[in-house]
């Protein structure tokens, strides 16, 4: 549990950007995490690569505000900490300026979200960046005559999410 910063609680539980998949596709163990307890905790891993365990996002242990295995969480969920809270905690952002952002963000990612679904890509449980990648890749219908509207304001709003996420989240 996240202690107060700069008199805002629970930062993360107003966010979640990193568990919904807005963030990462996917999460890779790390040296300490046991596979097997996650297995048991709801999570899902697949082999990402040679000797190395992965999760897919949106994790199915996060209920859009908290984490239903947070004493027993990853290590790499334990360790992570986006560029907004790491300038939250140094003072270079007040908390309301914090929880803009975060709105901002989630506002920019559920329009993407919203986008997906009318390009036919609504498995919420599909990763948002695979769902892009499926939605991209797929033919345009020429005879509908808002398909390529649509795949044009898809990309739009993608590449103003990103633009956030690298700005206040990634760097």
């Amino acid at each position: 549990m996240l202690p107060a910063v700069n008199g805002v609680e629970k930062l993360c539980q107003k966010c979640g950007l990193c568990c919904d998949s807005t963030l990462f596709a996917d999460v890779e163990l790390r040296a300490g995490d046991v596979a097997a307890k996650l297995r048991q905790a709801g999570l899902t891993l697949f082999q990402k690569r040679p000797g190395k365990l992965a999760f897919a996002q949106p994790c199915p242990c996060f209920d859009g505000t908290n984490c239903g295995i947070y004493p027993e969480r990853p290590r790499r969920c334990r360790t992570f900490e986006c560029g907004l809270l790491k300038r939250l905690e140094r003072g270079e952002i007040t908390a309301p300026g914090a929880l803009k952002k975060i709105a901002s963000a989630k506002a920019r990612a559920g329009r993407v979200r919203e986008l997906l679904r009318l390009n036919g890509q609504s498995d919420a449980s599909v990763a948002m960046t695979h769902r892009y990648q499926a939605a991209m890749s797929a033919p345009v219908e020429m005879s509908q005559a808002d398909a390529p509207e649509f795949r044009g304001e898809l990309m739009l709003a993608v590449n103003d999410l990103m633009q956030v996420l690298q700005r206040d989240f990634l760097a």
